[in-house]
């Protein structure tokens, strides 16, 4: 050998994290991506996967086709998934069900921990209580005395849904029993709300923020840390008095399980990216979302606490599927 080829081969040798872990990394994506929606088209979770569709297909120099493959609380869309190969050719557009599902339904065909690979935490998605202005309850304080007074019936999107189990841990902080009311969506919660049907709703904040800002409707809590920023006057429930008592959903990106790790870090690179690109970050913030900053392993950690964390809320409640 040469000793201009030795002293190249043992470079190659000493220093293996320059070199690329596959020639498939390499190359890919030498083709359009799918990426499995789990829900009907319209919704915040719909919303924030189109548009890392188009910006990271833009950064990919090749299509993300959204296919929407909504029904059975989502699970539709995550089987798919999950039985797709691992070659980044599908990808899933993930969210806080991922880690809700395996507690409510008896049989599922995957397990969230090992049969995806998570890419990208995306938006973090605070929840809200909300009644009406006119409501007697003038703050959480108020809220919890009269639910203790007298019955209360608090509507959400749906049974098992994020705002439900945030309404349980809530419940369950304050030693309050309400009538629980699912809707199949939240805006038909919210119109009974706003008829008088109901006392209270917890929503994805982003489906009530103009009716708060208006003044139709009183925000009387988030589940974030902080603050929202679309509703800054909306204290949290820590705030509110119930400390430690934080709780938020996520959408975002996961993979069928063996994905290349060369390609989930470009992934969640590019799509940090995109998540505070002015347009994207305009867009975002008008959902009520909040842009993550977080490598792959962030994600892996919240599916991980999620996931055991809501089945102790759903066993604890008994809540069941509809």
């Amino acid at each position: 050998m040469s000793r201009r080829g030795f002293l190249g081969a043992s470079l190659m040798l000493a220093a293996p994290a320059l070199l690329p872990r596959t020639a498939h990394a390499v190359t890919w994506p030498e083709r359009p991506v799918r990426l499995i929606v789990p829900v009907a088209p319209g919704g915040s979770q719909d919303i924030v996967a189109r548009l890392l569709a188009r910006h990271l297909g833009e950064a990919l120099g090749q299509n993300l086709l959204v296919e929407n493959l909504p029904g059975a609380g989502s699970n539709i869309g995550y089987d798919a998934a999950a039985r797709a190969r691992p070659d980044g050719y599908t990808l899933l557009a993930g969210s806080d069900s991922l880690s809700i599902n395996p507690a409510l339904f008896k049989r599922l065909s995957f397990d969230p921990l090992k049969d995806f690979a998570p890419v990208l935490s995306g938006v973090r998605v605070p929840q809200i209580l909300v009644v009406r202005t006119d409501a007697a309850p003038q703050d959480l304080g108020a809220f919890v005395d009269s639910a203790r007074q007298g019955p209360v019936a608090v509507g959400t999107p749906g049974n098992g849904s994020l705002s439900h189990l945030v309404g349980e841990l809530m419940q369950q902080a304050t030693e309050t029993r309400w009538t629980h009311v699912p809707y199949k969506g939240g805006a038909l919660a919210v119109n009974d709300l706003m008829g008088g049907f109901l006392q209270g709703v917890w929503i994805n904040i982003g489906a009530v923020t103009d009716h708060v800002r208006s003044g139709r409707l009183r925000g009387l809590a988030v589940s974030s840390a902080s603050r929202a920023a679309v509703l800054p006057d909306v204290p949290t429930l820590e705030e509110a008095g119930l400390r430690g008592l934080v709780a938020t959903g996520w959408h975002g990106l996961v993979a069928p399980a063996g994905l290349d790790p060369d390609i989930v870090a470009r992934l969640n690179a590019e799509g940090r990216k995109v998540l505070f690109h002015p347009e994207v970050a305009e867009r975002l913030a008008s959902l009520g979302v909040e842009p993550l900053d977080e490598a792959p392993g962030a994600l892996a950690a919240r599916m991980a606490e999620d996931t055991s964390r809501w089945a102790a809320v759903v066993k604890r409640a008994g809540i069941r599927a509809d």
